[in-house]
């Protein structure tokens, strides 16, 4: 039964990709407007992945057989915090590992403005949450992240953004 379940949602995703990638390669306008909802808007990944749950259950069928153990579960610790760009500052520890705030995807790995070294985390309500002055990172785009997993490295400064759809929110009700 599970491999006819596991079959059925392979084959479904691929006549979807295919009628997708069909229709982008035939309709420029839907292109334009594919690639601008897509690359340069706010897309809501974490949306389409719980309506693909919902409709044909986990992405991965074979996750409840695999033995894995946590290695590092931590919380968010530092000593002070200060106003930043559109976010805060948090001092910590040299060579501090930054543990995940809340569980979600990866959407963006690279450098950002004024934050330098960014990962940026859709977390599971919608919110964007930036990790910004990061020295090293343990993620990689669209990797699917737990709440106090390890994130990265930090060296002295943490800078946290909050966004939701594309705008600045208070970090204040996210952090303790």
């Amino acid at each position: 039964m599970h491999l006819i379940s596991f079959l059925y949602r392979t084959l479904l995703t691929i006549v979807i990709t295919l009628f997708l990638l069909i229709v982008i390669k035939q309709n420029t306008e839907f292109k334009e407007v594919f690639y601008h909802k897509v690359y340069e808007e706010h897309f809501p990944f974490i949306e389409v992945n719980k309506w693909y749950q919902n409709l044909f259950g986990t992405t991965f069928p074979f996750q409840k057989y695999l033995d894995t153990k946590t290695v590092f579960k931590e919380n968010l610790s530092y000593s002070n915090k200060e106003e930043y760009l559109d976010g805060v500052k948090l001092t910590v520890s040299d060579t501090y590992p930054v543990p995940v705030i809340a569980s979600g995807l990866v959407v963006f790995v690279g450098e950002k403005e004024g934050y330098g070294n960014v990962v940026i985390v859709e977390q599971l309500d919608g919110v964007d949450c930036w990790y910004g002055n990061l020295s090293t990172t343990n993620v990689k785009l669209y990797d699917y992240v737990e709440s106090g997993s390890l994130l990265g490295v930090v060296d002295n400064e943490l800078y946290l953004v909050y966004k939701e759809e594309g705008n600045a929110i208070s970090y204040e009700k996210y952090l303790s």
